[in-house]
């Protein structure tokens, strides 16, 4: 498990977009991955979210028809698998600590993120 920051390259993706004022809307199609806005100041944030998911819900043995990844299923629907960040003046709109994370909750895996940019 691990969240991996792609804030740089969102952040390209909308300047090369051309798109002064709108929304970046961020989908992942995949059922044990995520996105989340947190805080990048500190490092330890990102081991501790998970170590924080981790408690709430602790990973078991794989037993019966549980294919071994229930955790990670459960950790993406409560982080969720979408966000929205305002753009304007060409840039995003993020809080002055917060960064944008694929959350990997079942890998390593190869990941497809979903982006679209929206003039407003």
């Amino acid at each position: 498990m691990e969240l991996v920051d792609i804030t740089p390259e969102v952040r390209r993706l909308v300047r090369e977009s051309g798109v002064t004022r709108g929304v970046c809307h961020l989908f992942v199609p995949h059922t044990t991955a995520a996105i989340t806005l947190n805080e990048s100041a500190d490092p330890g944030t990102r081991k501790g979210l998970i170590k924080e998911l981790l408690k709430s819900l602790p990973i078991r043995e794989a037993s019966g028809r549980d294919d071994g990844n229930a955790a990670a299923h459960v950790f993406t629907s409560l982080v969720g698998t979408s966000q929205t960040v305002f753009v304007e003046k060409g840039r995003l709109i993020l809080g002055t600590w917060q960064t944008i994370y694929l959350c990997e909750f079942d890998g390593p895996r190869s990941r497809t993120i979903l982006l679209r940019i929206q003039a407003k």
